[in-house]
């Protein structure tokens, strides 16, 4: 009887500690492809019709000094993934099809999603990848996700009806008529049935339906609004133009839109099935964009101010190429509201291992900090970054650096450096270096400092 009695209450205090134990959150982390800082509504977009990203924005915290990981994808998504900014990382550019194998995460990479598995999530990547090929150690299989659906790389991502998508390690067939589709299944359809992003958000929102019970972690990254096939034919393809079909504008203005538009009918889709399971107070949810907008495909970004107020697109190290949407979403924790706190990509890996409780498992050395206090209104407990830090290895090279409201650029390297005060010229359109050459001489120390050279990416003139 005793031992029946002990029995009981162990049960019951395990229970009540239990109860007691902090939930994990569900992470789902939207990243749009080429989507400028102006593109949307809540960041002053007038005339592109987004109203469940502005919703997320209302409900959330808005992030107005945010920063993508480089002003292309590939190395954006690996400080994304594992919280090194572009001096540091290993993969710092688009390598294209030749050589692809620098552009391969490592088996010693610690990604984000590696990070969460240790701390019990499911771990999902529906969308465009970017940091290892087929036959490669860097596939999304082998670098943290238990399951994958989309593009490998971006050549192939460059179609959306494409012959096949990927499904974990293994081609996934689509009915669209592809000639002579290749390694990429790059090529315009003659018979165009499936749509990918439509597949990559169906299947997103099945897997999450299958993991509600948590926690989970989601990486939905579609492709929308990045041109089609390079800029070759159809540009901007969408399967329709929705409420812009009608408008006097430019074709390709059309399609750039109705992506957008489209786009943000799926990510009000995930949300509503998150609502809808029941997993809404329990979920952190992001939004942003890899870089600033496009002048690809035929598309014009001045057409609809999609940089907004700031200057450059893609490629670009001025604002416009790497300052991003960022929104963070998560009731009854995350109170709605604006932050203008400095980050960057980098800062996710420890923000999510802060949240999940394995903080312990990040690498000591990455440049990132979490910005978990600031998520939960603790601004007090938040560190600050002594400065943001870019390389580009195009067109000549570049490199930015941002500390407090001062921003300097080299681009290309062999230019003079040019410095900005973003706290009264956010266009960066008045070059101060002359006046504060104590300001470029830190800086430019600085920026020496924060690069460590690597075998695959040399700047021009680097040995």
């Amino acid at each position: 009887m005793r031992f029946v009695s002990l029995l009981v209450a162990l049960c019951i205090v395990s229970s009540l500690s239990a109860a007691g134990a902090p939930r994990k959150p569900n992470v789902v982390f939207i990243l749009a492809d080429d989507l400028g800082y102006g593109d949307v509504g809540c960041y002053g977009q007038q005339r592109i019709q987004t109203p469940n990203i502005d919703r997320l924005a209302k409900e959330g915290l808005r992030f107005t000094d945010f920063y993508a990981g480089c002003t292309v994808c590939a190395p954006s998504r690996c400080v994304l993934m594992t919280g090194y900014h572009t001096g540091h990382a290993h993969i710092r550019g688009n390598a294209g099809k030749e050589p692809p194998e620098v552009q391969v995460l490592r088996d010693g990479d610690v990604t984000v999603a590696e990070i969460l598995k240790q701390a019990g999530y499911a771990t999902a990547l529906c969308g465009k990848w970017g940091l290892g090929d087929e036959g490669t150690i860097g596939t999304p299989n082998k670098q943290g996700f238990d399951y994958f659906f989309g593009y490998f790389n971006q050549g192939h991502a460059h179609n959306y009806y494409p012959a096949y998508l990927i499904q974990n390690e293994s081609r996934y067939p689509l009915k669209n008529l592809v000639p002579g589709e290749g390694r990429f299944g790059v090529g315009v359809a003659t018979k165009k049935v499936e749509y990918s992003a439509d597949l990559i958000t169906a299947e997103a929102l099945k897997w999450v339906e299958q993991h509600k019970d948590g926690p989970f972690f989601v990486y939905y990254s579609p492709t929308l609004p990045h041109a089609n096939n390079e800029g070759r034919d159809n540009g901007m393809e969408v399967p329709d133009l929705g409420p812009y079909a009608n408008l006097d504008w430019p074709e390709r203005q059309k399609q750039h839109a109705a992506m957008i538009s489209r786009m943000d009918t799926d990510v009000g889709r995930l949300m509503e099935l998150i609502k809808t399971l029941g997993i809404d107070e329990n979920t952190l949810v992001f939004f942003s964009s890899d870089n600033g907008p496009h002048r690809e495909g035929g598309n014009d970004p001045d057409f609809n101010n999609s940089n907004g107020p700031l200057k450059g697109i893609k490629r670009d190290l001025t604002e416009g190429g790497i300052r991003v949407p960022f929104i963070a979403r998560w009731p009854g924790k995350i109170q709605s509201g604006v932050s203008h706190l400095v980050g960057g990509f980098q800062d996710m890996m420890p923000t999510l291992a802060e949240s999940a409780g394995v903080s312990d498992a990040v690498p000591k050395d990455i440049d990132g900090l979490s910005i978990l206090p600031t998520l939960l209104g603790e601004s007090s407990k938040q560190k600050q970054h002594d400065y943001l830090y870019w390389t580009f290895y195009e067109r000549g090279g570049g490199q930015a650096i941002r500390a407090g409201n001062w921003k300097a650029i080299q681009q290309p390297m062999d230019s003079a450096v040019r410095l900005y005060d973003l706290g009264s010229d956010l266009g960066e359109g008045h070059d101060v270096a002359a006046q504060r050459p104590d300001v470029v001489a830190k800086l430019t120390a600085t920026m020496e400092a924060a690069y460590r050279p690597h075998p695959n990416w040399k700047m021009p003139g680097e040995k």
